[in-house]
């Protein structure tokens, strides 16, 4: 599974890495030490998280802007079908669904906690991951 750094985390949050930590230092948001002693976040952690503070409704605490249509965010359900799949992606306070092929989904790799951006054009929405 894949895990964030803060500053990773308050990026895909919408928050600043000093509002991640005092999330992480108030128990918000659980973490642990990698062999380097850096603080890190599970993916899945992150996506649960991502979803709470989405639904919250607190737009103080969770800017967020939207340049050229892009939403990064991390990827908080993944639901196959034999043809088709449904993409959930939480980028700061908003949600985002995409449906597309399953063929895409596997390809790309995607699951549950891991980084991705939807890219929204007309009814269509498009999703990227980083570079390997």
């Amino acid at each position: 599974m894949q895990s964030y750094t803060i500053g990773q985390a308050a990026r895909l949050l919408g928050v600043s890495p000093d509002t991640a930590r005092r999330w992480a230092d108030a128990g918000r948001v659980t973490t642990h030490r990698d062999e380097s002693g850096r603080r890190l976040i599970d993916g899945r952690d992150l996506a649960a998280f991502s979803v709470e503070i989405g639904q919250s409704g607190d737009d103080d605490e969770v800017p967020y802007t939207s340049a050229r249509n892009a939403f990064p965010g991390i990827v908080t359900a993944v639901r196959l079908g034999d043809v088709a799949a449904q993409v959930e992606i939480q980028a700061g306070p908003h949600r985002l669904v995409s449906l597309l092929t399953r063929e895409a989904v596997e390809e790309l790799g995607l699951g549950v906690g891991m980084q991705a951006t939807a890219r929204v054009k007309s009814t269509s929405v498009h999703i990227d991951t980083p570079s390997p």
